[in-house]
């Protein structure tokens, strides 16, 4: 693994103090993949986490994994960024694309990955342990659970629980039925995990004011 990795749960505080907006006297241009949202919505998600990127002051452009020709959108971005949402959704897209090899072979020679919530799951080699949390029903084409597997640690997202649809009853739950199988982190939503050169490490990711 090569990245960096930049996985969070909610708060994006940490994200441009390790990938900074701009690099040299260029913005990063920076692929924002919504498969984990599509489902909920008939055009692409443009919400929250698209608009905050653009104002930390990313060069964001939208990468529809549906469209023939996403494959000359990614590669023409500095880093990728999958967003919150359904994580078997997400994963389903990603293997039914292709794009899961493709973004795992580029991370793999350099390219940042940011990912949230869902986005910070498949990174991990498994997205099995997502299924107290979101619908295993939208991967139902999937052949197994494998994830991108650039990192060995399962990320339990928003594992304060603070966020409505995921109390602490559910993350303890989550911990107890899948912590003997794999390695997981869970992430509270002020946090984030940084994997890169230096190696793994949680970092804080409050949300700047």
């Amino acid at each position: 693994m090569q990245g960096p990795l930049i996985l969070l749960s909610l708060g994006a505080g940490a994200l441009t103090e390790y990938l900074p907006a701009v690099q040299g006297e260029q913005y990063v241009r920076i692929g924002y993949i919504d498969e984990a949202q599509r489902h909920l919505l008939d055009q692409p998600f443009t919400g929250p986490e698209r608009e905050r990127l653009v104002r930390f002051g990313y060069h964001v452009v939208n990468i529809d994994l549906r469209k023939n020709g996403f494959e000359d959108d990614l590669a023409g971005v500095d880093a990728v960024y999958l967003s919150g949402g359904d994580t078997f959704a997400l994963m389903s897209g990603l293997r039914r694309s292709g794009a899961d090899t493709i973004i795992a072979d580029r991370v793999r020679d350099g390219m940042p990955y940011v990912g949230l919530s869902a986005g910070a799951v498949v990174a991990g080699p498994d997205i099995e342990p997502a299924a107290l949390m979101d619908d295993p029903g939208m991967g139902l084409d999937l052949a197994d659970f494998r994830g991108l597997g650039l990192t060995d640690t399962v990320v339990i997202p928003h594992a304060d629980g603070q966020l409505p649809p995921y109390p602490s009853e559910l993350i303890d739950r989550t911990l107890n039925e899948y912590g003997d199988r794999f390695t997981l982190l869970p992430l509270y939503d002020d946090q984030a995990l940084i994997v890169d050169d230096e190696g793994s490490r949680v970092v804080d990711s409050t949300e700047p004011a």
